[in-house]
């Protein structure tokens, strides 16, 4: 089950510790939990095992010799080949970034050039003659639709790719390989060095997502833009987005406005809940494309409907309209699947929400319908499916869709745990051998709100305690038995907000499992490595210093004090 397994987890959590200094908050009172390789010599300190977030600035490069590139090799997520070179190149004050006349090359350019002025203090202005500099190129090559290829030497460095998405995550390469500095907002001492050689890159998967929950608790358009900044720094192009759920309706529909307005008053521990306006859906969408993710919006059904049946009384099968709920306990709501009605309404839902999302998938949920009849559920996202189609958009739901029949091309997203009954695992795997794609996103390892430990302040529990190698050392074409590697068409690491309610929290759990879950969607299998991959993630930490991301110091992670 997706976030929980038995009635026994479905209890508050009684032990809780009192955070360090600095750390993300313990959740407010009365709200209850729901149940490759690394090139080149890093010096290891072994870590402290406390909880603690990193906000501590970036400091300035004193006296002493100047630091040495970072080498090509120590970027998150693992590239695909690596060669190192010998000169590295210098940004300065006389740097320019030289693009095609393409509008996209010149949108990355523009974004690479505010990324880099605060800090740097230099104009960097784009033009689109000469070769030194740093050089953004659109060109034919072995890139496919999101790899690249970057260049260094002391000349400049050169990003070449087929695709603009290509270009920008190239230049989250290039990011990765400027001083930790380079992300703060004022300007900071150099020098500004990126280290020579190549580094030719494609991604693994096409599929390399992150979801965030905004039904439990609301998040506001910047603080959703601020987590896809996050992603964006480690490729990951799919967000998505969970939009209805028993606690709150986040999205306004014309056709059936109490959605919004009643729905969504509300979310977890009884707080004013929110909702997104269509226009600041479409900001998301917007934001969201100027980093190259695409948003994937979903209105779970049959079951945690909760919001929508409290909101409209002819949706629930005996006409009386639910309470709203601000608990945490799931598969008690269903949609009508006799009704007619039902059928106008889930229409009219994923008409005007295929409108606002130029992206290619539409989720529809379906989990956890426990008061939902097989034939009944089986009837439901039959008929739904088709809708969804009708307004061109491709299926996702929860490997629950297995239970039914999934439409052609539909994607099947797995939640389950290593302990899942055979049973589950075979009937998904069935699906995948005939024809249905999945996305993989174990609870007990990919699941972002999972605790760390036992007595870690925030997430929940019931799919067990998730560290940092649990987290990253799977391999998701071996995970489930029975389903060829081929049906794999990604991962993605989800984010439940049932004990989270600020940008602050959701980093403490987001960091430092997330940029493995998108280096398992991104590198090559034969790069995958815990003990060099922990000591790339411990280098990580000072740039998350810098964009003031409060993240677990996690004692499995080789943390320095640089």
């Amino acid at each position: 089950m997706r976030r929980h397994r038995g009635t026994t987890l479905r209890k508050s959590l009684s032990t809780r510790t009192t955070p360090t200094p600095h750390a993300t908050p313990t959740p407010a009172p009365g709200r209850v939990p729901r149940a490759g390789r690394v090139l080149g010599a890093l010096l290891l300190v072994t870590a402290a095992g406390a909880f603690a977030v990193g906000a501590a600035p970036a400091g300035r490069t004193g006296g002493g010799a100047a630091p040495a590139a970072t080498p090509l090799s120590q970027v998150i997520p693992a590239p695909a080949a690596v060669e190192p070179g010998r000169s590295p190149y210098r940004i300065t004050s006389g740097t320019r970034i030289r693009v095609d006349g393409s509008r996209e090359a010149r949108q990355v350019g523009t974004y690479l050039a505010d990324l880099l002025r605060p800090a740097t203090g230099y104009r960097l202005p784009l033009n689109t003659h000469g070769t030194a500099g740093i050089r953004l190129r659109l060109a034919q090559g072995p890139f496919g639709a999101e790899g690249y290829r970057l260049d260094s030497d002391a000349r400049g460095v050169t990003i070449t790719a087929a695709k603009p998405a290509g270009l920008f995550h190239g230049v989250q390469t290039l990011r990765q390989l400027l001083p930790a500095a380079v992300e703060k907002k004022s300007v900071q001492r150099g020098p500004w060095l990126v280290a020579g050689g190549t580094v030719r890159d494609t991604p693994r998967y096409a599929y390399r997502g992150a979801m965030l929950d905004v039904a439990r608790h609301f998040f506001t358009v910047d603080q959703v833009k601020r987590y896809i900044d996050q992603l964006a720094l480690y490729k990951i192009n799919e967000l998505h987005l969970h939009l209805s759920d028993d606690q709150g309706w986040r999205i306004a529909i014309d056709s059936w406005p109490r959605l919004a307005t009643y729905g969504g008053s509300t979310q977890v521990g009884g707080g004013p809940g929110g909702h997104y306006s269509k226009a600041d859906y479409r900001e998301i969408v917007r934001y969201a494309a100027s980093r190259y993710l695409e948003v994937v919006p979903e209105i779970d059904m049959p079951s945690h409907t909760n919001a929508a049946l409290a909101s409209y009384a002819e949706l629930n099968c005996d006409g009386v309209a639910p309470p709203l709920y601000t608990g945490t306990q799931v598969g008690f709501s269903s949609l009508c699947a006799p009704k007619e009605v039902t059928y106008d309404f889930v229409d009219d839902v994923i008409r005007e929400l295929a409108a606002l999302t130029p992206g290619r998938y539409l989720h529809i949920g379906g989990d956890e319908a426990h008061s939902t009849s097989h034939e009944d559920y089986a009837t439901l996202m039959n008929r739904v499916q088709p809708i969804v189609a009708k307004y061109g958009k491709t299926v996702i739901g929860w490997h629950q869709l297995t239970g039914a029949t999934p439409a052609p091309g539909a994607l099947a997203q797995y939640w389950g745990l290593d302990s899942t009954g055979a049973a589950e695992k075979a009937q998904v795997a069935e699906a995948a051998r005939h024809g249905t794609g999945l996305i993989l996103s174990p609870a007990d390892r990919v699941y972002l709100d999972m605790k760390y430990t036992k007595d870690f302040p925030l997430g929940l529990a019931w799919a067990g305690y998730v560290e940092v190698r649990r987290s990253y050392d799977w391999d998701p074409a071996a995970y489930l038995p029975g389903a060829p590697a081929s049906a794999v068409r990604g991962v993605e690491a989800p984010l439940w907000s049932e004990t989270l309610s600020t940008s602050a929290q959701l980093d403490t759990m987001a960091f430092p499992r997330l940029p493995g879950a998108a280096e398992l969607g991104w590198s090559p299998a034969a790069t995958h490595d815990w003990d060099t991959y922990k000591v790339r993630l411990a280098a990580q930490a000072p740039r998350w210093d810098a964009l003031g991301i409060g993240y677990y110091r996690s004692p499995q992670v080789p943390w320095t004090d640089g």
